[in-house]
Formats: structure tokens, sequence, C-alpha cells
């Protein structure tokens, strides 16, 4: 006996049924925020760096100047920003690019903050040596990275975020800490691996997570 078909209004209901369930199951897919990083790796460097961190800190009451954690001060060679899931294998295929650069060294040196110090809102320490490798490697993963995520149009400027400015502070502490750590050598520091982090955003603070750690080559 020959199976009864469905009214074509029953069927075209169902097709359309199935075409928006398809699109809900796009829409829902798992995202994960992703940034490509190098660390310091002289614990003496960092330890200086902190010392500064808690230096700005210190300017605020309250959580007026929020101090980026020990374990997550870094330097992003590329905010990724928001993907799917399922671009994770990809992008750590392209931030496996790294290995093809060797390691070396960074200058950890002098200190400032964006927009400007009469405005702050990011808190940093810079870099003033190892500048043109890390826009290097910054730039052979680019090449790759930007099939699964937006370009990053901004310029790059190598440096390490220590503090954000949340709310109110002293203005003259901020000035005269800045200005006391201005030219300051934090230290060397070599970089052998370069990172890929997922964050995820907690109303106490980031938690960072490796998901592809890159050695580099020996020199």
């Amino acid at each position: 006996m020959q199976a009864r078909r469905r009214p074509l209004h029953q069927r075209f209901l169902f097709k359309l049924s199935f075409k928006y369930l398809s699109l809900i199951k796009i829409w829902l897919r798992v995202l994960v925020r992703l940034f490509v990083a190098v660390e310091i790796e002289n614990s003496d460097v960092l330890r200086n760096v902190t010392r500064f961190r808690d230096a700005i800190v210190s300017c605020s009451k309250g959580k007026g100047i929020k101090g980026v954690e020990d374990e997550n001060i870094h330097l992003t060679l590329r905010f990724i920003g928001e993907v799917p899931d399922s671009y994770v294998p990809q992008i750590s295929e392209c931030v496996s690019r790294a290995n093809e650069f060797t390691k070396f060294q960074v200058r950890i040196e002098g200190v400032g903050a964006f927009p400007s110090v009469s405005r702050p809102r990011v808190l940093w320490v810079g870099i003033t040596e190892g500048f043109d490798k890390l826009r290097a490697i910054r730039n052979r993963l680019e090449e790759c990275l930007r099939r699964y995520a937006e370009p990053d149009r901004e310029e790059f400027v190598p440096h390490i975020t220590v503090g954000r400015v949340k709310g109110s502070y002293d203005n003259v502490c901020l000035k005269n800490v800045i200005s006391t750590y201005e030219n300051t050598l934090f230290g060397l520091t070599q970089v052998s691996k370069v990172k890929l982090k997922k964050s995820i955003l907690r109303p106490e603070g980031p938690v960072y997570t490796d998901i592809t750690v890159v050695d580099l080559k020996d020199g």
C-alpha cells in the first residue's frame, strides 16, 4: 500500500522548520574568545613589572584602578575575539606557523598610558627591543588568521597591559608613579613560546587558558 503523502502546505512548513532549525543551530554555536600572546618568561623581570603595577593600583581607593593579575600579564600579538569553537583547530594551525621563528629577547622598558597620561584608560609597560621580531611573527600569523577572524586594522604597538582605570583615582599620585618609572629598565626576557589563549570574562576578572603552545626554534 502506497504511503500517503503529506499535503503540500505541511511539506512546505516541514522544510521551512528544518531550514530555521539549521539556522538556529548555527546561531547557537558555542563562541570562544581567543587571542595570541607571548609572556614574560623571566621571573625577575615579571617581579619588576608587578612592582609598577602595585604602585599604580595604590593610587586608587577600592577598584578605581584594576591591576592585571600576575598570571595574566602578557603581550598580545593578535586579539582574535569571539569565533565559533569549530574554528579552533584551524586557528591553532595558523598559530603553529610561529615555529618557523627562532627564540629572541625583548627589552621591557618604560611605561605609559592609553590614550594619554592625562586621560588614562590602559596603563602599560613598553617594549624597546625585539619589536621587529614580534611584528614579523604577527604578520606571518595574520596571513592565515584573517580567514577566521576580522582583520585587525589597528597599528601594532607592542606593550604589556598592567592595569585599567575603572573609576576614581588620585591623579597626582598616578602621574608621579608614571614619572618615576618612565625610563625604568625592567629587564630582558626571552621569547621562546607563542601561545593561543582562550579568555573567559568573569566579574572578578578574566580567566585565561592555554589552547596551543608553540615552541620557537633554537637560534
